[in-house]
This record gives structure tokens, sequence and C-alpha cells, in this order.
């Protein structure tokens, strides 16, 4: 009787996981050969493909038996399972797991570029305001006015003192709509 139970153990079986408990992580397969009782299998007999089992799935086995005589499925194959090249992802990403390089340099990329181009924006915008800025400058004389601290145009006595100003003191507030011309109420009309 020894040589038939080890001959049994010794062979491959196939069969389908007819009982599975997720939670627990085991369940019974059936063989298909007729009058063989069902075998225990645990979910570490399963290929380390990342794929649950599921009642009804095909199987491939051998069977071994513990020291109380209880057989169990070692060796487990599962032949319909669609095999993933190891290189490749899961078509799902967990939310614990990291982007890869690219999805961490494009994004940096990207911010670059948007960086570069708004700084090349401004300093455009701003070589176009300094010509007319150094033209008002040179028109003024240096030693004609200096700041003291006047910030409106209420306390100005010309546009050229207030133009002086707008490009020359700080906190004054003579430019209300940001044109670049001071005082446009009163002094420059």
């Amino acid at each position: 009787m020894n040589s038939n139970v080890s001959d049994f153990i010794d062979m491959r079986i196939e069969g389908t996981l007819s009982k599975w408990d997720d939670e627990r992580g085991f369940g019974f397969i059936t063989p298909t050969k007729d009058g063989t009782a069902e075998v225990f299998v645990h979910v570490s007999a399963f290929p380390r493909d990342g794929q649950r089992p599921s009642i009804g799935e095909l199987l491939s086995f051998e069977i071994e038996t513990d020291k109380n005589g209880k057989r169990k499925a070692k060796n487990l194959l599962c032949p319909n399972r669609v095999i993933r090249l190891s290189n490749q992802q899961p078509a799902t990403r967990s939310r614990h797991e990291k982007p890869s390089l690219l999805g961490r340099i494009v994004p940096l990329v990207i911010i670059g570029a948007l960086l570069v181009y708004s700084y090349g924006e401004y300093s455009r915008r701003a070589m176009r305001q300094a010509p007319a800025a150094v033209q008002h400058n040179d028109q003024l004389a240096p030693s004609a006015f200096r700041c003291d601290g006047r910030t409106h145009c209420s306390q100005m006595t010309s546009c050229t003192e207030a133009t002086f100003f707008l490009r020359n003191c700080p906190n004054v507030q003579m430019d209300g709509n940001n044109d670049g011309v001071p005082c446009e109420q009163q002094w420059c009309r």
C-alpha cells in the first residue's frame, strides 16, 4: 500500500479549485480523477504572480503528506493564467507606489520651461520700457530734483518734477493706472 501512495504522491495531478477562503488564505482542490478526495491547498503553494486564486480555476499540482498524515498540494501550477513578464507593470498602480523616473522628470521639465518662458517675457517687457525711461531721465536735470519723501501729485509743482519722482523715488503714489505717466489729472495731461 505504501508504494501505491508514494507513486500517487510523486505524480502530477490536475484538478479545479472548488473552495477558497480568501481571508484565511486556503481552500480545497477537487482532482479531475473520479473518486479522489479533495486536497487542501494553502495560498503559499500558488505561484507568486500577483493574481489571486479563483474558484473553478484549473490547477496542476503534486501531493505531499504532512507528519499527521494529512494531504496537501505543493508545486502548484496554474496553466490557464496569463503570465506577465517580470519587467511589465500591472495595469493599475497602488497609491503608495512611487512614479517612474520619467513620471518625475516630465513635470519638472514642464515647470522649468514655463519659468524660462516667463522670465523671457518679463525681460522683453522690461527692455521695451527701459529706453523710454532713459529718454525721460536724459531730459531731466539730475540736480534739479531729489527724493525728499513727497509721494502724491498734490505735493508736486510740475509734470517734470512728478515724472522724476515716479521714476527715481520709492513709494510714490502718482500713477493710478500704471501707464508710466504721473499726475495725469493735475500736471501731465
